[in-house]
């Protein structure tokens, strides 16, 4: 799980080195698809795949599935890491590998919960889905920093970090590990599989693309493609919902819902992913794009810094995870889940009140407790939901979990990313037209780079280009040399951003504060009514139809 976030995140402090690396420009207009699917295309993949695979551990065995996972991951790997081509062919040989990369994490991700569950007590589930769940945060923070040590050495070594782990592991996973739970033979649910693939993956489309511009407008949610995917993939998933609820072997087991801890606990966890997941890329832009620069860092050293910048967020998150997954063994996790997300919700409130230019150890420290309660929710939501479940349909009911989170991640970076894009379209062209030309660019070139998408200016802050110099590109070389260098240095873009950008971020947190409490709500009212961990308050979910249960070795 560590080497698998690791590889999700590390990818994005490294995009800069990679793009150079194979010779694109991933803020050119017609380039930018190639940057949106490097970010979002594992997320996609697992998002889909997860529930199926979920399925398939519990019918042929789960640690079956999981080192399946390990293998497909690592090869993918070791071919990521040999990329020799460059331009267009190379960015394509990447993003194919990196959606085979993603099959691999989608068999680990369904996998590993179910057999952590099956492995331990349900007085020890806590402990142990906590210290999985930490390994998931911390590989997710790690991977920035890594990405941000190892790219600029050579970009190749971002993939190649996992390969020595990943052979290790998998040798280590086919001869050690065994399926200690009960097989339900069944017959696949094609049709469910075909309509819930294709309904998600045309929704999750409709949000990538609906994050770059179209005809005059800053975003892509008029674009008729756009709005076609999206009312599609909807209508597709309805006949997917009509379709599970009429086969006997269904992929996606609706009868579970029927268990009030399961539901509950995953409208938790979607509305804590829909609050929590796009925060990553948003704290990222704004380290880089204004308060780094802002501290003499030069733009090309934001993307690590950042990375270091944020850590505290996991502290706080590898202190409490275990703990509070340990504590809710014994006291249950009602106290813990939805404490955890009244606390998160605390301080996204706390990061409104901050100026854009704010103290560090101020944000430090609210990122500290930030990670805490994220950490407090994580572990004792994922033991309840998982202890909720009858032991054949954990792996399927593990897979529908991971998808809601990872649904929930795109989502939430469509939603955040389209906050952000708003907030900075109302204002910024006005503000940018009127600095360039108080400093000597003419009201033309001024206009038409004030024109550009604001999309472009948050990448091109995310990638750690220098924004003024990319987007200026050659009018700079007609400007007298101090004017030039006033424009490109480190205190021009962040102060002509910084109010635009405070007006997307406030609205941006707001809706990560209302999830939250959402969030909180639903574990309150999803808790046993024993209230102890592990203890299911719903009968047990009948086998799939013809079924003959097998023990595993």
């Amino acid at each position: 799980m560590l080497i698998a976030t690791i590889n999700s995140s590390i990818v994005l402090i490294a995009l800069p080195d990679v793009f150079n690396g194979i010779g694109i420009n991933p803020l050119d207009p017609a380039k930018t698809s190639y940057l949106l699917w490097m970010i979002m295309g594992f997320l996609i993949v697992t998002a889909v795949l997860v529930v199926s695979f979920g399925r398939l551990g519990d019918m042929y065995g789960r640690a079956r599935m999981y080192n399946l996972g390990f293998l497909i991951f690592t090869i993918s790997s070791i071919l990521l890491a040999v990329t020799w081509m460059t331009g267009d062919a190379a960015a394509l040989w990447l993003i194919g590998w990196r959606v085979v990369q993603g099959v691999g994490g989608a068999f680990l991700m369904a996998n590993s919960s179910a057999i952590l569950t099956d492995a331990f007590p349900a007085n020890q589930r806590g402990l142990a889905l906590g210290i999985n769940g930490v390994a998931a945060v911390a590989g997710s923070f790690l991977g920035l920093v890594m990405g941000g040590v190892l790219a600029p050495v050579n970009w190749h070594w971002v993939f190649l970090v996992s390969v020595p782990f990943g052979v290790i592991g998998t040798i280590w996973a086919y001869l050690r590990l065994h399926d200690t739970s009960e097989r339900q033979k069944a017959h696949l649910d094609w049709g469910g599989n075909i309509t819930f693939g294709v309904g998600l993956i045309a929704v999750m489309v409709a949000i990538t693309y609906g994050l770059q511009p179209y005809g005059g407008h800053s975003m892509g949610w008029t674009n008729p493609w756009v709005l076609s995917a999206l009312v599609g993939g909807v209508a597709v998933l309805g006949v997917f919902a009509w379709i599970e609820r009429r086969v006997a072997n269904p992929l996606f087991n609706l009868s579970l819902f029927r268990i009030r801890v399961y539901s509950l606990g995953n409208i938790a966890n979607l509305m804590a992913s829909l609050g929590r997941g796009g925060l990553q890329f948003i704290l990222i832009i704004w380290l880089q794009g204004i308060w780094l620069p802002q501290h003499g860092y030069s733009y090309e050293e934001t993307p690590l810094w950042a990375g270091i910048y944020m850590l505290p967020m996991t502290v706080g998150f590898l202190i409490s995870a275990p703990l509070s997954g340990m504590l809710s063994d014994r006291r249950g996790a009602a106290f813990f889940t939805t404490g955890g997300m009244v606390l998160t919700a605390v301080t996204f409130f706390l990061l409104t009140e901050l100026p854009v230019n704010f103290s560090y150890p101020l944000f430090a420290a609210v990122l500290v407790v930030n990670g805490i309660g994220m950490g407090m929710f994580t572990s004792p939501n994922r033991a309840e939901v998982m202890s909720a479940l009858p032991g054949n349909a954990r792996g399927v009911g593990a897979g529908m979990t991971a998808t809601f989170q990872n649904s929930a991640m795109v989502l939430s970076i469509g939603v955040f990313f389209s906050l952000m894009i708003a907030g900075l379209s109302s204002s910024l062209p006005t503000a940018m037209s009127t600095g360039l030309t108080s400093h000597g660019v003419s009201a033309a070139a001024a206009d038409q780079v004030a024109q550009l998408p604001a999309v472009g200016v948050l990448f091109a802050a995310f990638l750690g280009y220098n924004p003024i110099q990319h987007l200026l590109g050659g009018t700079l070389g007609g400007l007298p040399p101090d004017q030039a260098s006033f424009l490109t240095g480190q205190s021009f873009f962040p102060s002509l951003i910084t109010q635009p950008f405070a007006d997307g971020l406030h609205v941006a947190f707001w809706f990560a504060i209302v999830a939250s409490l959402v969030a909180a709500a639903a574990s309150w009212f999803g808790r046993p009514r024993s209230g102890k961990a592990g203890v299911v308050d719903a009968p047990a979910v009948a086998a799939p139809a013809a079924t003959t249960p097998q023990t595993a070795s």
